[in-house]
């Protein structure tokens, strides 16, 4: 059932629309997504903890929310801004509309907004912190309170709210036919906000993969025996988590082969004496070219972070894989001296193109010349 709500921005802007999903406020740093299609997957992508989706494209909600597309058992986002919400849902695997899934999920959301102003507003000035309440201009006051004990995201570290409790085994390769390597070869995969598909692709390439928490210590993490070790995805600032750099530099020193991606390439970067850096706006979206900076080859990737790895901070062993031809900012490094490369994007896609999934292979191929030499 919809409900009036208003959406208000640290700038002091004013929307109101029509509030849908669960009646509470909600705070958090608004983002615009540019992507077209996969408004499931991103909604349910934890790389979103504490962020507000305005979605730039009108058709969010059509095709209702299904069993399967889910990249995650939650909604970590602190709610979504939409032009139009549909009447209606129309798709042979939906099982539910978006409304009900929101407030399934305990998150709130907001139609009814001109997301094209808001857009160009974000992209003039920048995230804004932002709050979705119900309730009409009478509530602003209460929005407002809400409002300003939201610091943002820098110097936030929210891997460690996202991140599993217990560790498990991964069992699924990828659809529709559940392709997976049968060999005895062991990834553990640290989750500072994964995603299913890229358990499904280090399934279909690599072999068994078993997810850890984002805290757990080297020695911890050493006695399940791994062969390689990947970073995954995640929300929030790097520099806080403390704990994932110093366990990246023990694993640095031991030469175990590592891929990390997203928030696991700014950790991997701060691991080598790199910096990072708060983005303007971010990227958000499921159609942004990157270069391959020896090949010149142009990928189209899908993309999730407000946080970088400033280019001008790598020291002399890494050098720099990719570019963003969007604005010249680090997509990805390599280690010269050690088995160890990340990327920012997300090569799984889901949603968004599947043109890098050969980091997955790269990453399959680091680790059996890694075997020979040991």
């Amino acid at each position: 059932m919809s409900f009036p709500a208003i959406l208000i921005l640290e700038d002091g802007s004013v929307y109101e629309g029509l509030g849908f999903g669960i009646q509470e406020l909600s705070v958090g740093e608004i983002v615009f997504n540019t992507s077209m299609s996969g408004y499931q997957e991103i909604i349910t992508d934890p790389s979103y903890a504490k962020q507000i989706i305005a979605f730039t494209h009108p058709h969010i909600g059509n095709t209702g929310v299904n069993d399967e597309d889910s990249e995650s058992e939650n909604i970590f986002a602190s709610g979504i801004v939409i032009k139009d919400l549909p009447n209606n849902y129309s798709n042979w695997r939906a099982t539910q509309s978006l409304e009900s899934f929101l407030e399934s999920k305990n998150t709130i959301g907001i139609a009814g907004v001109n997301t094209r102003a808001l857009t160009a507003k974000l992209r003039d000035h920048g995230s804004l912190k932002a709050c979705i309440a119900p309730g009409n201009k009478n509530s602003i006051d209460k929005a407002k309170e809400a409002l300003s004990e939201f610091n943002g995201l820098q110097g936030l570290d929210l891997a460690k709210e996202v991140t599993t409790e217990n560790s498990f085994f991964w069992e699924e390769g990828t659809w529709p036919n559940y392709h997976e390597v049968k060999n005895d070869k062991l990834i553990v995969a640290i989750d500072f906000g994964i995603k299913k598909n890229i358990l499904r692709l280090l399934r279909k390439h690599l072999g068994r993969v078993e997810v850890v928490n984002a805290q757990i210590n080297f020695a911890e993490l050493m006695e399940h025996k791994p062969d390689g070790v990947f970073l995954s995805n995640g929300p929030g600032d790097p520099e806080p988590c403390t704990y994932a750099i110093e366990l990246i530099q023990k694993l640095l020193e031991i030469n175990i082969p590592i891929f990390g991606i997203c928030l696991g390439h700014q950790l991997l970067a701060l691991s080598g004496g790199c910096k990072t850096y708060k983005m303007k706006f971010g990227h958000h979206g499921g159609n942004h070219p990157v270069q391959d900076v020896k090949s010149k080859t142009v990928f189209i990737t899908s993309q999730n972070h407000g946080f970088a790895v400033e280019s001008s901070s790598l020291p002399d062993n890494i050098i720099p894989t990719h570019i963003s031809l969007f604005d010249q900012s680090l997509q990805g490094i390599e280690f010269q001296d050690k088995p160890a490369f990340s990327f920012q994007g997300h090569p799984e896609a889901s949603p968004g193109p599947h043109e890098l999934e050969s980091l997955f292979m790269k990453f399959n191929s680091m680790i059996e010349i890694n075997a020979k030499k040991n």
